[in-house]
């Protein structure tokens, strides 16, 4: 599953940013079971709660004081924590945890800290709060809140996993993800085994120990070391799973919690797979409506149904798939079927990039000229200019992978699976479905199961959907919003991924007042 974070202007890590296809989607049901069986299991059992008391031999992870230095970004100043590999075993090593943070600027009575996650998993907090949160988030929360964020194990400058060089994402990158044969289905399978094996290689032990569970028991000692009783924390995307879990392993410990663009921990990584495709399908269809709307839609011109608009993109797609159009690029790389489709896909998290993927479309389509679509696939990808890869891809799949079992074992279950994922969407069911497959080759066993989070005992917590949320559709909220024991549902009804800090007056007045006043919004309230 990948359920990043955006913001107009700005990338999660920077800005639109997503995963490859081949690592985008939630992996994974229950070991050899079906999803049904999986969520049957998941309706039986909750995520428990961990004693109050600090066992001794995490003790002195717990007193830890941040040694706060200047990193080179004015204003903000880093850290570095210690926490146990494994919990089970704390003194079988330690990983070091990556912090920044901006102290708050005033005026009024300092609240306490508030740490923010963009999501991913794999997106690093600590880059996006230097880069947006940390100067975009509402002045008021700023002046009454230290904005911290902390890199999860194995993501970004918290002891990063390494899986592939740059000529070796370009090729993973450009792999088919719509195989028509038993070859070109080897080569999807080998390039997944190919990852796998460059992770595994990297960082043998940490990949065992890069779960949510344990970045969020992590997350208790970063709140233990800066001083605060309970946590107060924003979280969007995956970073609301993460929130969440949280709150059911540290119910008494939760503090003014907003998750916005939930997702729901009860189902299983096949239904969360295909819930999802369906998702992209509804922001396509708001997309292809706002497109034949225009003069320059190279999907269609007025009242041309989205239903068309999707078969003429499928059409396109067919033809990169059989002959990929050049880009200009300094590389030589061209467009292929894959690259094309993960640049539409970037453009559905926000509606803002609409017109930047209807120009690079017109070009691609009636131009011969990729390089448009290149564009958005790389930042996608976090690919810099250089041919550079971010860990973003690596630290996704390690975290996914450990936290669900596959969603398919072998090729042969996905075919079995193309014409529910082709009915979610006939536009990306396919590619979806396919890339469903890549954890059945991960080295390492999985350790997390779906379940449901109730956190029983805890503050209020803010749930926010959007209602044609392509990443994390609305219906995750809901369900979210009905597990939790103390939540608040806040609908956003419009398009993109997440709410917060995204023209809403009506939703940042109503986040606002929790972080600020501790007044949460009244429950199933609506913004438009």
């Amino acid at each position: 599953m990948h359920t990043r974070r955006t913001h107009r202007g700005t990338r999660t890590g920077t800005g639109v940013a997503l995963l490859a296809v081949a690592a985008l989607l939630v992996s994974g049901c229950s070991s050899g079971n079906s999803p049904s069986t999986a969520s049957a299991a998941a309706e039986e059992a909750a995520l428990a709660p961990l004693p109050r008391s600090t066992p001794a031999a995490l003790t002195p992870y717990y007193g830890q004081k941040p040694a706060w230095r200047d990193c080179g970004v004015p204003g903000f100043q880093c850290a570095t924590l210690k926490v146990p590999l494994d919990y089970a075993e704390p003194a079988a090593g330690d990983v070091r945890l990556a912090l920044t943070r901006k102290k708050a600027t005033g005026p009024g009575k300092r609240l306490g800290s508030l740490l923010v996650n963009p999501g991913g998993p794999g997106g690093s907090a600590t880059g996006y709060v230097q880069a947006y949160a940390g100067i975009g988030y509402p002045a008021d929360v700023r002046a009454r809140y230290d904005m911290v964020a902390v890199d999860p194990r194995g993501v970004a400058r918290s002891e990063p996993v390494e899986c592939l060089d740059g000529s070796g994402m370009d090729a993973f990158t450009r792999t088919d993800i719509t195989p028509d044969d038993a070859k070109e289905t080897g080569a999807l399978v080998a390039s997944y085994k190919k990852f796998a094996e460059g992770c595994g290689a990297d960082a043998p032990k940490l990949l065992r120990h890069v779960s949510t569970v344990e970045a969020a028991r992590d997350m208790d000692i970063v709140r233990a070391a800066l001083g605060d009783e309970k946590l107060n924390y924003v979280g969007a995307s995956y970073g609301t799973f993460l929130g969440a879990t949280y709150a059911g392993l540290f119910p008494d410990r939760a503090g003014r919690l907003v998750l916005d663009g939930a997702m729901d921990p009860s189902l299983p990584a096949r239904r969360l797979n295909l819930e999802q495709t369906e998702g992209f399908d509804t922001a396509f269809t708001a997309f292809a409506k706002d497109c034949v709307r225009q003069s320059d839609c190279p999907l269609g011109g007025r009242g041309t149904a989205p239903e068309q608009a999707g078969k003429n993109l499928k059409a396109f797609f067919g033809k990169l798939d059989a002959r990929p159009i050049p880009t200009g690029d300094a590389d030589g790389r061209r467009l292929t079927e894959s690259l094309a489709t993960i640049g539409v896909i970037a453009a559905m998290y926000d509606e803002g990039a609409w017109q930047q993927l209807r120009e690079a479309l017109t070009a691609a389509m009636e131009e011969n000229d990729g390089a448009g679509l290149l564009l958005l696939s790389d930042s996608y990808y976090e690919r810099d200019a250089n041919g550079d890869y971010s860990n973003l891809m690596f630290a996704n799949a390690a975290v996914n992978c450990l936290d669900l079992p596959p969603a398919f074992d072998s090729p042969d279950e996905v075919r079995k699976a193309l014409p529910a994922f082709g009915k979610a969407s006939p536009v990306f069911g396919e590619g979806l479905a396919w890339a469903s497959l890549n954890c059945a080759y991960w080295p390492v066993r999985a350790t997390g199961e779906a379940r449901r989070i109730e956190a029983k005992g805890a503050a209020p917590i803010v749930v926010v959907g959007t209602t044609r949320d392509p990443a994390t559709p609305y219906r995750w909220a809901e369900a979210l919003a009905g597990q939790l024991s103390s939540a608040r549902l806040l609908t956003y009804e419009g398009d993109g991924h997440t709410a917060y800090g995204r023209g809403s007056a009506c939703i940042d007045s109503a986040i606002n007042a929790y972080l600020l006043d501790g007044t949460p919004p009244k429950d199933g309230k609506r913004c438009s």
